[in-house]
């Protein structure tokens, strides 16, 4: 097996939290870090930038140590081959976009005249080259994204790290821009790992998700994966899908409160099921020749969502179910009211529930 780009074993304590983490990037892969606030994803892109030291583990990218605590190794953050776009971009203020991306290289010791002119060529590969003389407070916010981007790449990491790179943009720049930047992360030959709380920024830019919740990895997998087979709460609700744990029996899933869910798969022992809030059917009376699912259930919420009404349902089985305004309007649904919910077997999916 070839050895990874990047090995990191990311052990740093702060205060009561610690961050535990194992990561392995291979040349050219595109890794998505995700996980709720506070989960540990701002704490290990610094840790691997250097502008966090190590308290345990290791970190070493192209064969070499960055970060050894046990050895009392840790190397500075000018001195690693990573590049770097914060999420606020941080572009310098009294720089040029021209000599903002020179930056880097001129820190590498490049004369000003070959920084000027990398930057100039990288200006030009993000599409910028006629704002080169542009102060950060005159580009757009997808321009100093793309400054930032540019500014990153000039110094030919090994390893991109991009902390939310396009939370800053309005919903249209953000479209155009992801499409550019994935691109651009094509081209590079290096390790990028992407810190985002978008999933859709995950999924259109990386080949594989990586999710941290409580500073541990919880699920790390391709895209399909992950999204098919959720195995937290944090991400169920990131791909859109109820989640369940139980004990399987056969087709049937008992539910820690004794509820039962009946499956298409067959399964035995500890298990997952899964459904997607389109497939909760919702109904004034227990309807007859139902489902094998229902249950009465007490709507606690409704919000919208997207062209359909999201709504939060109590009961033996807590459920997000999306119905259309129309049949919302028919079941005159609000909090409070009592209705039955209906999911037929076969639009759940069960599987296995041992380790990730």
């Amino acid at each position: 097996m070839t050895a990874p780009l990047l090995d990191g074993h990311l052990v740093v304590d702060r205060g009561a939290f610690r961050l535990d983490v194992r990561m392995r990037l291979a040349a050219g892969e595109v890794v998505a870090l995700l996980g709720p606030n506070g989960a540990g994803k701002t704490t290990a892109l610094r840790a691997l930038a250097g502008l966090r030291p190590l308290t345990g583990g290791h970190l070493r990218l192209d064969g070499v140590d960055l970060d050894r605590p046990d050895q009392g190794r840790w190397v500075p953050p000018e001195r690693r081959r990573i590049g770097v776009v914060f999420q606020d971009y941080l572009l310098f203020p009294h720089l040029s976009a021209l000599d903002n991306v020179a930056f880097g290289p001129r820190r590498q010791g490049l004369d000003r005249r070959a920084a000027r002119q990398r930057a100039a060529g990288w200006l030009d590969r993000v599409g910028l080259a006629g704002y080169a003389e542009r102060r950060p407070r005159q580009l757009s916010g997808g321009q100093a994204q793309r400054v930032a981007l540019a500014r990153a790449l000039a110094v030919h990491p090994r390893l991109l790290l991009l902390d939310e790179p396009l939370a800053a943009l309005d919903a249209r720049t953000r479209l155009d821009t992801r499409a550019q930047l994935h691109r651009h992360l094509a081209d590079h030959d290096g390790a990028t790992l992407l810190v985002t709380h978008d999933p859709l920024d995950a999924l259109a830019l990386a080949d594989r998700l990586v999710i941290v919740e409580d500073g541990r990895v919880v699920q790390d997998g391709d895209a399909a994966t992950v999204t098919a087979r959720p195995r937290t709460d944090y991400v169920a609700r990131l791909v859109g899908l109820n989640l369940y744990r139980g004990r399987a029996d056969g087709h049937r899933v008992r539910l820690g409160d004794g509820f039962v869910l009946t499956t298409v798969e067959r399964l035995d022992g500890d298990a997952f099921v899964v459904f997607p809030p389109a497939a909760v059917a919702l109904h004034a009376h227990r309807p007859d020749g139902s489902p094998r699912n229902t249950w009465p259930a007490t709507v606690s919420g409704v919000q919208r969502h997207g062209d359909n009404l999201r709504v939060q349902l109590g009961g033996p089985v807590p459920v997000a179910a999306d119905v259309t305004p129309a049949a919302a309007a028919r079941l005159r649904l609000a909090p409070g009211q009592q209705v039955w919910a209906a999911v037929r077997a076969s639009e759940t999916r069960a599987y296995p529930a041992g380790s990730a």
